[in-house]
C-alpha cells in the first residue's frame, strides 16, 4: 500500500465530499433505498466484510467491540476472507484517499473502522 494513502470511514448515507477520494462500500448487504449507480456508494466490495455469523454475533454491541476486532482479524486470515482483504487492498492501491463506507450507524465501532486501521498498517 502506498504510504501516502489516507483511509477514512463514513456512513454511506452521507453525501460524498471532495476529500473522500475513492468511496468503497464494504458491507456484505446492499444498503436499503440505494440504486446501484448511487454516487454515495462508489465501488461495492463485500468480500472483505465480516461473515454473517460474526456480524450477527456482534450486533453492534459496544461491549463486544474488542472481541469483535479479534474475531474479525482472525477471520480475515482465513483463505476466503484473506482473498477479499487482498482484493480490497488492490482496489485501494495507488489512491491518495480512500473512504470506506458502511450503513452502520456507529462507524467508529464498525468493521469499516477495523478495515481502515488494517489497511493503513499495510
Amino acid at each position: 500500500m502506498s504510504p501516502t494513502t489516507t483511509f477514512r470511514i463514513a456512513r454511506v448515507y452521507d453525501e460524498p465530499r471532495s476529500e473522500d477520494g475513492e468511496r468503497i462500500l464494504v458491507d456484505r448487504l446492499w444498503p436499503r433505498g440505494f440504486r446501484k449507480d448511487d454516487p454515495r456508494v462508489g465501488h461495492w466490495y463485500k468480500d472483505a466484510a465480516p461473515s454473517n455469523e460474526l456480524r450477527h454475533w456482534y450486533n453492534h454491541q459496544p461491549e463486544r467491540f474488542d472481541e469483535f476486532v479479534t474475531r474479525y482479524e482472525d477471520e480475515l486470515q482465513t483463505v476466503n476472507a484473506a482473498a477479499g482483504f487482498a482484493g480490497l487492498r488492490a482496489l485501494a492501491r495507488g489512491k491518495k484517499t480512500v473512504t470506506l463506507v458502511t450503513a452502520s450507524r456507529e462507524v467508529d465501532g464498525s468493521h469499516a473502522a477495523v478495515l481502515a486501521k488494517l489497511l493503513a498498517r499495510q
